[in-house]
């Protein structure tokens, strides 16, 4: 897909200002595409928009489904407007932080109004919002169904994995699915209601963005958590093992310097998959693009060749490599969904393979000045050689920020980044925003963290890391009308 020159911003949801303690899709999300609107943006980008879960040290990248919504970014004041809570109800308990998020407070306090807001809905909600709901239901049934049940269940089951369910349930054995069906019928239909709400706002807010000319820029993690409905309803999708346990899961073989990486999510069966022309597959991107206009595809190396480590070995050296789908999966799912208009992460990466694959379909890749060597004429993360085919960033949601990068960076390095830029270093985060606007790359993209000039204490994620990620937040008072007028004067200038 040919992409236009523009550029965006980075901002989670959850790291959006509102009054929740955590971004919502509210007023706070419409504050910021009114503040990208100010500064002549084109693109806004974010994290995975799936559930998240404490045990999984609420990342965004380990969720509980690859289709639906998170219910903690759902706007409590909306349905205050719907007539499913009072304005008392959603006052927000004590002094919640505008900085960082307290995820065990958020989700207590939104689940509690969730609930209160689903016992009113029969008798509280429009016409309009009940066919609304029956017919998201019904529409959305392919994955609706079985994650809502696989929610109830862990609830069932006091949060237990699905792997250590009762035997029956766990390899869904029919009267089991029929029985639960029956059982949980209304905490059922309650986490459907909750997955209508984050779509019908979603809805909302993406007509609010298109309206402005902002697109929607997703992330798709390659892989799904374990503990995940997608993986207890599709165990024919995965290497599982005649038990419905990981036979093999994904990571990174080891590397000079370090020791490589088990993720621990179960690796694909692509040769079933592509027996079934990839439907699991299609049906991930056709939802994907239901709510965004472009997706960021994580870990693009897995669809050329993917680490692959026997479930029992916890040394990721025991891994072998294996051959992904390669081109005929892009094209058996361009030939269902036509142009698939993606970025994708290819850093690290770069063999033959992969740079023959990302090309064959126009997919750009990125460049992250954080990885160049300022000293080394024409290396390729330096701003200046960036490609026209290459999605640059300042930053990324698993970097420092530029200030944190700037202050650690060594002497020498400092001195060549100076020189190659040509300044003093005194505004170094505006410094390397110009150059990647600057550069040939056709999408250019920062964070606001950068367009504040924060330093680590505003890092989104420390990869490697379980605690104290994915919190930070922006006060309201960084959507300011400098910054936008500085960006937007950055943007003209480089005829982005």
């Amino acid at each position: 897909m040919q992409f236009e020159r523009q550029s965006g911003v980075f901002l989670h949801l959850t790291s959006l200002p509102g009054p929740h303690g955590i971004g919502d899709l509210g007023s706070g999300a419409r504050a910021f595409v009114d503040f990208l609107d100010r500064a002549d943006q084109s693109l806004w980008q974010f994290c995975p928009l799936g559930p998240t879960a404490s045990i999984h040290g609420n990342s965004p990248y380990q969720s509980s489904s690859a289709f639906a919504g998170n219910p903690l970014l759902i706007d409590l004041r909306d349905l205050v407007d719907r007539g499913y809570l009072t304005t008392d109800e959603v006052e927000p308990p004590g002094a919640l932080s505008q900085q960082h998020v307290n995820y065990d407070r958020v989700t207590e306090f939104n689940t509690g109004r969730l609930r209160d807001a689903y016992a009113t809905f029969d008798e509280s909600a429009s016409d309009a919002d009940q066919q609304s709901f029956t017919e998201f239901c019904e529409r959305e049934a392919g994955w609706l169904d079985d994650y809502a049940l696989f929610t109830a269940l862990k609830a069932e089951f006091d949060d237990a994995g699905w792997m250590d369910w009762p035997d029956d349930i766990r390899t869904r054995e029919s009267a089991a699915m029929e029985r639960y069906r029956d059982e949980l019928a209304d905490d059922i239909r309650y986490h459907k209601f909750v997955q209508w709400c984050f779509d019908s706002q979603w809805q909302a807010l993406a007509e609010y963005a298109a309206e402005r000319d902002i697109g929607l820029v997703g992330d798709l993690p390659i892989y799904v958590g374990l503990d995940s409905a997608d993986v207890w309803a599709y165990p024919e999708v995965f290497r599982l093992d005649d038990d419905h346990h990981p036979a093999e899961v994904a990571g990174v073989p080891p590397n000079p310097g370090d020791d490589g990486q088990r993720w621990g999510n179960p690796v694909y069966d692509w040769e079933t998959l592509r027996e079934n022309d990839y439907g699991w597959w299609v049906d991930r991107f056709e939802r994907l693009f239901d709510l965004v206009d472009i997706a960021r595809i994580d870990h693009f190396k897995g669809f050329d060749e993917f680490w692959s480590i026997p479930a029992e070995a916890e040394d990721p050296a025991a891994g072998q490599w294996r051959d992904g789908p390669g081109a005929h999966f892009f094209e058996t799912v361009e030939g269902r969904l036509g142009d698939l208009p993606f970025f994708v992460e290819d850093l690290g990466f770069l063999d033959e393979s992969i740079v023959a694959l990302r090309d064959r379909f126009g997919f750009p890749g990125m460049r992250v000045p954080q990885y160049a060597d300022w000293c080394e004429e024409g290396h390729m993360y330096q701003p200046m050689h960036y490609p026209e085919s290459a999605v640059g960033y300042t930053s990324t949601h698993d970097t420092d920020t530029i200030v944190g990068y700037y202050r650690d960076l060594a002497d020498r390095q400092r001195d060549c980044l100076h020189y190659n830029l040509g300044t003093d270093g005194d505004e170094i985060n505006w410094d390397l925003i110009e150059a990647v606007w600057n550069s040939n790359a056709v999408v250019a993209m920062t964070t606001m963290q950068d367009l504040l000039g924060l330093d680590s204490d505003a890092r989104f994620n420390v990869p490697g890391t379980a605690t104290g990620n994915w919190e930070w937040r922006a006060t309201e008072a960084a959507l300011d009308d400098e910054v936008a007028e500085r960006l937007r004067q950055v943007t003209d200038r480089t005829i982005r």
